[in-house]
């Protein structure tokens, strides 16, 4: 599977996953006697909508990699997998509706709780990750292609 196919396929997961959690969303917010979805619930709709968009951003940079085929196709796997990582614990975090902040300590996964140091490894992981696999596309596009 070559890099622009994996960004298109993502996004389509990543909007289909949007749509759904839409319409989960919505009966959330009909069944509320606030009209509110649980935070994570209306989290996880806005980004995968997002991300479905961030693909295609992906998708756009990828002619423009100074990497071969293999390393553009990493560039592009390890934010994509980090934006379905993020969709999937906040899909997660809305099923068991165990917090409205990831992030507030102690951090809440269902009954239980995740170790701090683990949190803040994954978050490096994420910016270094996203950051690092779009920064090396957009230097290609900079190279190659900007006007200046």
């Amino acid at each position: 599977m070559t890099a622009d196919i994996l960004c298109l396929l993502a996004a389509g997961i990543f909007f289909s996953t949007g749509l759904l959690t839409g319409v989960w969303k919505y009966g959330a917010m009909m069944a509320s006697p606030t009209t509110t979805a649980p935070v994570y619930v209306d989290i996880a709709h806005r980004a995968s909508l997002m991300y479905a968009f961030s693909a295609i951003l992906l998708r756009e940079f990828v002619p423009y990699s100074p990497l071969p085929p293999n390393g553009t196709w990493w560039a592009v796997a390890i934010p994509l997998g980090l934006f379905a990582a993020a969709i999937g614990s906040y899909v997660l975090h809305g099923v068991l509706r165990d917090t409205d902040n990831q992030f507030q300590r102690p951090h809440v996964l269902g009954r239980g709780h995740v170790h701090g140091g683990l949190v803040r490894a994954l978050m490096v992981a994420l910016i270094v990750g996203e950051i690092g696999g779009f920064a090396i596309l957009f230097l290609g596009f900079i190279v190659r292609a900007a006007p200046f």
